[in-house]
C-alpha cells in the first residue's frame, strides 16, 4: 500500500454510494446488539446470555460472531477467541488463567473485566483496558465489543494481523514493531491514522473499513480454490443458487467453531463413525477449512466428476445454520453459472465432497467459461496467486531466512522446495506446468551440471562425508600439470560462492536448497556461519579460520533444506541450528491422490495405511503421496498399483516392522498369511479389490 497519492486517488473512485445498503445494515445489527445486551444491564447479565452453547440460543457471543457480519467479520477458528464457551460435549472451556475455578466463578471474573473495559472506554481511558488481562484472551471479541458500543472510537476491524497490515500501509508501525500491542489498541491506532487523511473525511467507519479491504486486502495471496459438491449428485444445488451459499452434511459434529483443532474434531467422528477411523482426521482438516474459509476465497460446485454447476465467491463466514433439518454446515457465496460446463474427461478427485482445486485447473474452468458479460469474479487475478504451500514457504524465508521442509519420505519436500525457488524467481506460473515445462523451467534457474557457476538457484545434497571445506572452504587435493602427485590448494565451498554472488546482485534472491540437510553433521559443515544465519546478523563480518579473510551473509540469500523424519527426527538437530531455521511440515497430500483405481479409492487407501502405520510405528513412519503418483499423475491402472504396492509400499513395512509378523498384520490385515506371516500375492485386479475392501472408508464422505 502506498502512503501517498495512491490512496487519495483509491478513495476518490471508491463507490460509497454503492455501500449505503450495507452500511444501514451494519448500523441495525450494532443498535440491535445495543438493544438486547445494553450496557447498564452488564452488570447482572448472567453467563446463559453471554456463552455460546450455554442454553441460549442468541447469546452475545453468537451476536458478535454470526449475526452482525455487516459490522465487520470476526469469524474462522474456534470459540475460544470468545474467552469462555460451554464445548459440544457439555464441559466449560476456559482459558488458563481461569481453569481452576467453576463457570460462575470465572464468568463474574470475566463480566467484571468487561464493566471496566466499558468504563474505561466511556472515560476515553483506554490504556485501562490494557491492564485487563483475563480480555486478551479473545481480543477480536473484546475490540467488536468495544466498536459496537464505542463506534466513533474504534473501526469495525477485529484481525490483529489485519489492523497491523492496514496501519503499516497507511505509515504506522511496521508489523514487526507491535510487540504485544493489544488489538483493541493497534485498532485505535490505525483509526487516528484514517482521521489524519483528508480524503477519509466524513466517511462512515464501515465504509472505511470495506474501503481498506476492497483495495489492500491481506488475505489475498492466501486465496483458497475449493470443489464443494452441493449434496449428492447436486441434490441441494438449487437450496443453494437461490439461497447464495454451500452446505455440507456431518451434522453430528454440531457447530465446528466448538473445536479446537482438527485432531478434537476427529476423535468426535471417530466416536461416531469408528468404521472409518483412518480417514476422519482427513475429514476433519476438510470441515474445518470450511469453517475457516474467508469472503474472496473460491468455490466450485460440481454434481459428479465432470460438471461445473458454477463458481462462486465466499462473501460471509461459516455458520452452523439450525434452520435447516439435514446439511446444516453452510457459508455464503456469490455464485457465477456462466462458468458452467462439462469436462470431457471425469476428475476422479472430484469424487468425494471436498477436494482442493489446483490453478491450472481452475485455468481450465476459467477457459469453459461462457462467452457472456465481463466475470464477477476477478478470475484472472486469482488464478495468479501462489499455493498457500508455497506461499507458507516464502513466508518463512521472509522472516527467518532459512527453512527446513521436514515430513515423512515421499511427500513432495524437494518439490515444494523447487516451486518455492520457481515463485522467487518469478516464474509461479510453471508451478503446476505439465511435467517437461516445468522442468524446463526449473533448467533455467539451475546451473548447468558441467559449470562450476552459480546460479540465481543452486541444489546440494548433504551426506555424512560432506563437510567444512565443501560448504565454507578448505584444502582440497588437486591434479599438478608438470609434476606428478597432488597438490593441495584452497578451494571456495559452494556456500560462500553463492554469498559472493549475492553481493554482486543484491537486487536478486539467491536460493541455496539442501535436500537430505539431517544427513549432514550441521554443526561441522556450517562452522562459524551458523551465527550469521540469523537475518539481523547477516551484516556482521566474520573471520574464516582457513583463509583468514573477512565474509558476511547477504540479506538476499536464501536457503531451504529438506529432511525426511523417518531418517532422523527434528529433535536430533542442533540446538543451535533448530533456533535458526523455521520448521514447516509437508504432510501425504490425499488430494494429490484422489482418485481411483479399479475400485480402490487411493485417497482413502493411503489415509487408512498412514492411520494404522501413525498407531503402531509413529507419525514419522507414514507413506508419502508420491508413491502413488506417475509424472506428477495418480497411478491409473491396476498393473501401476500392483508394482507400487509389491516393490515399494511392501518393503517399506518391512522395514519397518524388523521382520516381526504382529505389526506387518495389523497394518496390512488379511493380505498377509497369520500363519506364515507372507504377503499373499496376487493378480492386479484381485490386489485392487482386496485393498478397497482391506482399506475401506466410510460412504458418509461421498456426496458428489
Amino acid at each position: 500500500m502506498d502512503t501517498g497519492e495512491d490512496v487519495a486517488g483509491a478513495a476518490k473512485v471508491f463507490d460509497r454510494a454503492g455501500l449505503a445498503g450495507v452500511v444501514a445494515s451494519a448500523e441495525r445489527d450494532r443498535l440491535r446488539v445495543i438493544e438486547e445486551f445494553p450496557l447498564a444491564g452488564w452488570a447482572d447479565l448472567p453467563v446463559e446470555r453471554y456463552a455460546l452453547g450455554a442454553g441460549e440460543q442468541r447469546p452475545f457471543c453468537w451476536m458478535l460472531e454470526y449475526g452482525t457480519d455487516d459490522y465487520g467479520s470476526m469469524r474462522g477458528g474456534s470459540a475460544a477467541k470468545h474467552i469462555m464457551y460451554r464445548h459440544h460435549s457439555g464441559e466449560w472451556r476456559l482459558p488458563a488463567p481461569l481453569r481452576k475455578l467453576d463457570p460462575d466463578e470465572a464468568w463474574q471474573l470475566v463480566r467484571a473485566e468487561f464493566e471496566v473495559a466499558f468504563e474505561a472506554a466511556e472515560r476515553k481511558d483506554f490504556s485501562r483496558i490494557d491492564d485487563l488481562n483475563t480480555l486478551s484472551f479473545g481480543q477480536a471479541l473484546v475490540t467488536k465489543a468495544l466498536a459496537v458500543y464505542f463506534p466513533d472510537e474504534f473501526l469495525p476491524i477485529y484481525s490483529a494481523s489485519h489492523v497491523r497490515h492496514f496501519t503499516q500501509g497507511l505509515g504506522g508501525r511496521a508489523h514487526q514493531a507491535y510487540g504485544n500491542v493489544r488489538t483493541w489498541q493497534a485498532n485505535r491506532e490505525l483509526l487516528g491514522l484514517v482521521r489524519g487523511r483528508p480524503e477519509f473525511d466524513g466517511w462512515h467507519s464501515v465504509e472505511v473499513m470495506r474501503f481498506l479491504y476492497a483495495e489492500y486486502d491481506p488475505r489475498a495471496r492466501r486465496r483458497q480454490v475449493w470443489k464443494i459438491a452441493p449434496g449428492e449428485r447436486a441434490r441441494l444445488w438449487e437450496e443453494c443458487r437461490e439461497g447464495g451459499h454451500i452446505r455440507v452434511a456431518w451434522d453430528e459434529t454440531g457447530d465446528l467453531g466448538r473445536y479446537e483443532s482438527d485432531t478434537e474434531l476427529k476423535q468426535m467422528l471417530d466416536s461416531e463413525h469408528p468404521e472409518s477411523a483412518g480417514a476422519n482426521l482427513r475429514h476433519a482438516r476438510q470441515l474445518l477449512a470450511l469453517r475457516d474459509l474467508e469472503p474472496g476465497d473460491l468455490i466450485v460446485a460440481n454434481r459428479g466428476k465432470s460438471e461445473v454447476l458454477a463458481l462462486g465467491t465466499v462473501s460471509g463466514g461459516y455458520v452452523y445454520d439450525e434452520s435447516y433439518d439435514i446439511y446444516r454446515h453452510k457459508v455464503p457465496v456469490d455464485w457465477d453459472e456462466s462458468y458452467a460446463q462439462t469436462f470431457d474427461a471425469p476428475e476422479n478427485a472430484w469424487q468425494q465432497t471436498f477436494a482442493t482445486v489446483s490453478e491450472h485447473l481452475l485455468r481450465r474452468i476459467g477457459q469453459g467459461r461462457a462467452v457472456v458479460a465481463a466475470p464477477r469474479l476477478g478470475f484472472e487475478a486469482a488464478t495468479d496467486d501462489f499455493p498457500v504451500a508455497v506461499q507458507q514457504v516464502l513466508e518463512a524465508l521472509e522472516h527467518k531466512g532459512q527453512v527446513i521442509l521436514y515430513g515423512p519420505p515421499g511427500t513432495g519436500k524437494t518439490r515444494l522446495a523447487l516451486s518455492a525457488a520457481l515463485a522467487l524467481a518469478g516464474r509461479a506460473d510453471a508451478i503446476h506446468a505439465p511435467a517437461a515445462e516445468r522442468a524446463s523451467a526449473l533448467a533455467g534457474l539451475l546451473p548447468a551440471p558441467e559449470s562450476d557457476d552459480i546460479a540465481q538457484v543452486t541444489l546440494v545434497t548433504f551426506h555424512p562425508s560432506y563437510g567444512y571445506e565443501d560448504f565454507v572452504e578448505g584444502y582440497k587435493p588437486e591434479p599438478v600439470a608438470d609434476q606428478p602427485g597432488l597438490n593441495l590448494q584452497l578451494r571456495t565451498g559452494v556456500f560462500l560462492r553463492i554469498c559472493e554472488a549475492a553481493e554482486q546482485s543484491p537486487d536478486r534472491t539467491y536460493l541455496l536448497i539442501i535436500d537430505e540437510i539431517n544427513r549432514g553433521d550441521l554443526p561441522r559443515v556450517l562452522g562459524e556461519l551458523v551465527t550469521l544465519l540469523e537475518i539481523d546478523k547477516r551484516t556482521i563480518p566474520v573471520k574464516l579460520p582457513i583463509s583468514g579473510r573477512q565474509i558476511r551473509i547477504p540479506r538476499n540469500v536464501r536457503v531451504i533444506g529438506t529432511m525426511n523424519t523417518a531418517d532422523r527426527s527434528i529433535g536430533h538437530l542442533d540446538v543451535a541450528i533448530r533456533r535458526r531455521f523455521r520448521f514447516v511440515e509437508v504432510a501425504p497430500d490425499l488430494d494429490a491422490v484422489d482418485t481411483s483405481v479399479g475400485g480402490l479409492d487411493l485417497a482413502a487407501f493411503l489415509a487408512v495405511l498412514n492411520s494404522r502405520l501413525v498407531r503402531e510405528f509413529g507419525p514419522d513412519h507414514q507413506i508419502g503421496h508420491a508413491c502413488l503418483l506417475r509424472d506428477d499423475r495418480p497411478l491409473r491402472t491396476e498393473e501401476e498399483l500392483a508394482a507400487v504396492f509389491y516393490h515399494d509400499i511392501v518393503p517399506q513395512i518391512e522395514d519397518h516392522s524388523l521382520g516381526r509378523g504382529e505389526p506387518m498384520q495389523a497394518i496390512l490385515g488379511d493380505l498377509i498369511d497369520p500363519v506364515s506371516g507372507r504377503i499373499a500375492r496376487m493378480g492386479p485386479q484381485d490386489l485392487a479389490s482386496k485393498l478397497a475392501a482391506e482399506f475401506a472408508e466410510s460412504d458418509d464422505a461421498v456426496q458428489n
